[in-house]
């Protein structure tokens, strides 16, 4: 007995691509999805441009420039480094030249030039820069006829002394004179000035006199007389001695109504009868007090003469 087999057809491949394909059929969402797809990819592909399809485009990256901050400070450090070591170089450079002139200016009287040099030198040990001007210029206002004194660098190698000398305006005691400023200074050369008037007080009290006495003899002068002394006690009283020996009592205050009562008084009074006169007392309120050389005195004076 016999068993019949059924082989299946087999199709040729021409067959297979002339017979449609059974297509499943997709759920309506699903094929309207695709229909919207297929819709924004046809304008897509309208708006592109003719020459075919776009890439997306990536823009270059910039490479970062290599840094050189680190060599710039390099290069300024070792700038600074060397204007440092040639500033150094020209310093000790400076330093190791000697001074080697010396001027000196001013209307020195008392005072010599040679003097001046020689004190000066010991101070310049240091050479042209390292000399100490400010120790020159002590050394030589501590002399006795120096009052004041100018140091300074003349380059390249030398040294201008401008000296300014004391100017006596007043004796001081016996040994001392006054300046001009009310400084005591004490020379030892002082023959020459032994006609100047004589002031005297206390110590300290040395520059509030010498405003006196210049006061006085502005005040003085237009009535042509002079001082020959003026003193101070030690409670202020001020007692001045007129070249003509007259004494002016003026006692500690008030001093310009003083003077201008005795002015008064003496162009109205005293100014004939002078030579007679002693003593004038203006410490009064209002008024003088005139004290006359005794007569047997006056009388003595004339014999002397008559017998000269």
């Amino acid at each position: 007995m016999g068993v019949a087999i059924k082989l299946p057809q087999l199709r040729s491949r021409d067959d297979r691509k002339a017979a449609p394909a059974k297509r499943k059929r997709r759920p309506a969402k699903i094929r309207e999805e695709q229909r919207k797809s297929s819709t924004t990819a046809a304008q897509r592909k309208r708006k592109a441009p003719a020459n075919g399809a776009t890439r997306k485009s990536t823009a270059p990256v910039q490479k970062q420039p290599r840094s050189f901050q680190w060599l710039n400070r390099i290069l300024i450090l070792l700038g600074a480094g060397v204007v440092m070591i040639a500033g150094l170089q020209a310093y000790i450079t400076l330093q190791s030249i000697p001074v080697e002139q010396i001027t000196v200016s001013g209307e020195l009287e008392h005072t010599q030039t040679a003097a001046v040099q020689d004190m000066v030198y010991p101070a310049l040990t240091g050479g042209f820069l390292g000399a100490d001007l400010a120790r020159v210029q002590q050394q030589l206002e501590a002399l006795p006829w120096i009052h004041e004194a100018t140091v300074r660098r003349v380059w390249p190698n030398a040294l201008e002394i401008h000296v300014v000398e004391q100017l006596p305006i007043a004796r001081w005691g016996e040994q001392g004179f006054l300046n001009h400023e009310g400084e005591v200074f004490r020379p030892s050369q002082r023959a020459a000035w032994q006609s100047l008037p004589v002031l005297s007080g206390p110590d300290g009290q040395a520059p509030a006199l010498m405003r006196n006495y210049q006061r006085l003899v502005d005040m003085l002068k237009p009535l042509g007389l002079s001082l020959s002394e003026l003193a101070v006690d030690d409670r202020g009283q001020m007692i001045a001695t007129l070249s003509g020996g007259q004494r002016l009592n003026i006692g500690g205050r008030d001093f310009r109504e003083r003077m201008q009562r005795f002015k008064t008084v003496y162009r109205a009074e005293l100014a004939a009868q002078m030579d007679v006169v002693q003593s004038i007392d203006l410490r009064y309120a209002s008024g003088v007090a005139v004290a006359f050389k005794p007569i047997v005195d006056e009388i003595e004076m004339n014999s002397k003469s008559d017998k000269a």
